[in-house]
């Protein structure tokens, strides 16, 4: 039986777990904590993933490794990302694997039309930089013939798996169901922007790594994304979707004052250079992904519909 190693034990990591092992595969879930999942076919690991070696004996036989690991601390990226990406390409390289990364768009930097994988990486923020250059390393050793390499770009995540780690879901749309004002920290409600269903992430991270085909390394690929909406949009459907008093009220913190907070409060700090994703129109292009593996992507309206669900029934 084929196994994979999924790394990371957050939503994204134990959803591509289940999505593996529902496909009759084994895999072993790798993260500090040991956390398992209820699903036959699964084992848990507990390890630091900077250990190459604990990590490459774990990896053992496998046919892919799935990065799908985060810094504990949103504002340590350039600190923490480079060892941990590093150990994960060397251990995938002595188990003789392939690897799959789930990353996001970040390293496109400002861009001015939908994205597609063949925009440059050309991000002048500290997080893009880091995701970048993960991106570069990983392609460098596969053109040098050391290890099979793919990348799973996503934009901000709806979905049940997220919840505290969507924009949306953490920041937003509690209150909107509740019927209260939501607060949100930057960018405008009136612009369009892609939210990507993390199903959908799990989805086309299981298609590549049960691929046979060549094709599918050595390259990114968009998770299939449903049409863009703005953030007015998904509040009001939420708070139809919940039966909350419409229209849904948002606040935009005006930009000087999240500047201010940004001095005292590091995480408001980090968020200034993803701005531009929320001020202007931040569209993914999921075409490629979509047609080379026949994926579709979750309506609008059903993520939304099993987001608020989820938010619901975690209290």
């Amino acid at each position: 039986m084929t196994l994979h190693v999924v790394l990371g034990a957050g939503g994204i990591g134990r959803s591509v777990a289940k999505t593996l092992a529902d496909a009759g595969d084994e895999v072993t879930l790798v993260s500090r904590s040991g956390r398992t999942i209820d699903r036959s076919g699964v084992r848990a690991v507990a390890l630091d993933v900077t250990d190459a070696a604990g990590l490459a004996a774990v990896s053992a036989g496998a046919r892919t490794v799935i990065n799908a690991l985060n810094p504990t601390a949103y504002t340590r990226w350039e600190r923490d990302w480079p060892p941990m990406a590093t150990a994960v390409l060397d251990a995938t390289e002595a188990a003789g694997a392939r690897l799959v990364t789930v990353s996001n768009l970040y390293g496109y930097g400002p861009v001015t039309g939908p994205m597609t994988e063949d925009l440059p990486l050309s991000s002048t923020g500290v997080k893009g930089q880091v995701r970048a250059q993960m991106w570069r390393d990983a392609v460098a050793r596969q053109a040098d013939g050391r290890v099979q390499v793919s990348e799973v770009r996503g934009s901000d995540y709806l979905g049940p798996e997220t919840l505290a780690s969507s924009y949306l879901s953490s920041m937003v749309l509690p209150a909107v169901i509740a019927g209260r004002r939501a607060w949100v920290p930057m960018g405008r409600a009136d612009v369009p922007h892609s939210w990507t269903f993390d199903g959908d992430v799990a989805a086309l991270v299981a298609a590549i790594a049960l691929t046979d085909s060549d094709d599918v390394w050595g390259r990114a690929w968009h998770v299939p994304t449903d049409a863009p909406a703005t953030l007015a949009e998904v509040a009001a459907l939420a708070a139809e979707v919940a039966g909350a008093p419409a229209p849904a009220r948002l606040t935009v913190l005006p930009r000087a004052l999240v500047s201010v907070g940004g001095l005292v409060v590091p995480l408001l700090g980090a968020l200034r250079e993803t701005r531009h994703q929320f001020e202007r129109p931040f569209v993914l292009d999921s075409t490629a992904a979509q047609s080379r593996f026949g994926l579709r992507p979750t309506p609008l309206r059903e993520a939304i519909e099993r987001t608020v669900a989820a938010l619901r029934a975690a209290g």
